[in-house]
C-alpha cells in the first residue's frame, strides 16, 4: 500500500469457517475502508471522485453506502419493506380509465333508447292519428272481454274491472303506451243485484288528441275537447 495513505488494513484469508452472514458483512466492512482509504488519498492530492451518497441504516443508524443492500454493521435487508408500511396504489393507466368511461357511456346511451323505445310514440306517420287508433283498439279488447264475460255471468258484467282479468290489463298498459286512460265504469244494479249496462271511456292525456266514449251497445263516440267524452259526442 502506498505511504502517502497512512493506514493499512488485513483480512483474515481463513474465512472458511464464517457464516454467510459475517462473510457479507466482512466484505462490505472492506469495501467501505477502502473507499474511505481512497478518498483521504485523493483528498490529499487535491483530488476528489464522485463517490456513492451516505445515509444511515434503518436500524443501527451506522452510515452506509446508499447503493449497499444488506447493512455491514448489523446485517439488516435493506432492500425489504418496512413491515406495517403499505406500498401506494398504482394510478390507473389512460387505457383502462377510457375503457371506464366508454363502458359508463355505453351504459347511457343504452338506458337513453329504452326509455325512448317504451315512452316515446312510434314517429312513422301522423303520432296523433296512431295514438288515436290505439286507444280505439283498446276500447275494443275490452268491450270484447266484457261480451265474453256477459256471456259466461247471464248477461251480467262485473262490479270491478280487475274481474276482467289479464286480457283487460294488457289492453290498459296498451293504451298507456300512447297516453290513453281507460275508465270502466258499471251501470246500476238491477233488483236481482245484477248489472246489465257499463260505460267505458278513453281520456287522451295529450291536448287536441280525441277522447273516446263507448257502452254495452257497442257504439264509439269522440271529442277533441279537453274533457272526457260522453254520449252526446259525435260518433267517431
Amino acid at each position: 500500500m502506498n505511504s502517502d495513505v497512512g493506514s493499512t488494513f488485513t483480512l483474515n484469508a481463513s474465512s472458511e469457517a464464517w457464516s454467510p452472514p459475517e462473510r457479507v458483512r466482512a466484505l462490505l466492512g472492506a469495501r467501505q475502508k477502502l473507499t474511505g482509504l481512497a478518498r483521504t488519498f485523493l483528498s490529499r492530492r487535491g483530488r476528489t471522485l464522485p463517490f456513492p451518497t451516505m445515509y444511515n441504516c434503518r436500524e443501527c443508524e451506522n452510515e452506509i453506502n446508499q447503493a449497499t443492500e444488506i447493512c455491514p454493521h448489523c446485517g439488516t435487508d435493506l432492500t425489504m419493506s418496512i413491515p406495517g408500511t403499505t406500498q401506494p396504489a398504482a394510478k390507473p393507466s389512460l387505457q383502462k380509465i377510457l375503457l371506464r368511461w366508454g363502458i359508463l357511456l355505453g351504459v347511457l346511451l343504452a338506458a337513453i333508447w329504452s326509455f325512448l323505445w317504451f315512452i316515446v310514440p312510434e314517429r312513422q306517420g301522423n303520432p296523433t292519428t296512431q295514438a288515436e287508433a290505439r286507444a280505439v283498439a283498446s276500447l275494443r279488447q275490452v268491450r270484447a272481454a266484457l261480451a265474453d264475460y256477459a256471456a259466461a255471468q247471464r248477461g251480467a258484467y262485473p262490479r270491478e274491472f280487475e274481474a276482467l282479468g289479464e286480457p283487460v290489463r294488457t289492453a290498459a298498459q296498451f293504451a298507456q303506451s300512447v297516453n290513453y286512460q281507460i275508465q270502466y265504469t258499471p251501470g246500476p244494479a238491477e233488483a236481482d243485484g245484477s248489472i246489465r249496462s257499463y260505460v267505458l271511456q278513453a281520456r287522451a292525456g295529450n291536448y287536441g288528441f280525441l277522447s273516446f266514449y263507448t257502452d254495452n251497445s257497442g257504439v264509439v263516440h269522440a271529442t277533441r275537447e279537453n274533457r272526457s267524452a260522453t254520449a252526446q259526442d259525435s260518433p267517431y
